[in-house]
């Protein structure tokens, strides 16, 4: 009960030094490639989602969007399984780092303004003022629609941060509480424990959706600007 709330959320180091390169890296080896003729039934499983998501996502995008594909698909990859393997006991998740989202959501939002400028420069122009705009109101539409364009990177982070750091602030507060309440009264702890089962079965769901909203709202950022 004396544990720092947030200790979860600091770097590891390991003599002084930082190991999140390490534990960013880890996740591709939960993906493996294969040379294999038939592969087994965990490789058909990981390609049948890769090919089911990457269809879903590239649905809706042009021939220089698709281009973006291996991006996308490694993204969600990389989000969902460093998400999931922030709920074992001990150890970090680096997409509670505000610093590592925006270090995603910056590049990939300035990309797809960048293509966006390149091959549709009079429709990405166009969004910064709505058509039939009265002529006082152009230069405080153009600033307000400039604001909403640079709050895109930071809204994809914030979220992608809010919600895995509360679920795990929720896991740790009811965690505590339960073992708290074990001298006080069995029955009570009992149903905490049920509720902390029922959570950590809800924040499996979140870190698969959270990751799942993250790259569709990179992928629309890029359909509007392709």
């Amino acid at each position: 009960m004396n544990e720092n709330l947030f200790a979860s959320f600091t770097t590891p180091t390991t003599m002084g030094l930082p190991i999140v390169i390490l534990i960013v890296l880890f996740p591709s080896i939960l993906f493996p490639s294969t040379t294999r003729l038939i592969n087994n039934r965990l490789m058909i499983l990981q390609q049948w989602l890769v090919r089911m998501i990457t269809k879903q996502m590239m649905a809706i995008h042009s021939e220089k969007g698709k281009t973006w594909a291996l991006m996308l698909i490694s993204l969600i990859m990389f989000i969902g399984s460093t998400n999931l393997l922030g709920l074992l006991p001990h150890s970090f998740t680096p997409t509670t780092q505000l610093s590592t989202n925006l270090g995603m959501a910056i590049p990939l939002w300035a990309g797809t303004v960048i293509l966006g400028f390149r091959y549709k420069t009079k429709a990405s122009l166009a969004h910064f003022l709505p058509q039939g705009t009265p002529l006082p109101l152009i230069p405080m539409l153009v600033i307000i629609e400039t604001i909403s364009l640079f709050i895109q990177p930071m809204a994809l982070a914030v979220r992608l941060t809010a919600n895995i750091t509360a679920g795990h602030l929720l896991i740790h507060l009811i965690g505590s509480a339960t073992l708290a309440l074990m001298n006080i009264s069995m029955t009570t702890a009992t149903v905490t424990f049920i509720i902390l089962v029922l959570l950590t079965v809800l924040e499996f769901a979140v870190a698969l959706i959270q990751a799942y909203v993250f790259t569709l709202l990179v992928s629309l950022y890029l359909h509007d600007n392709t």
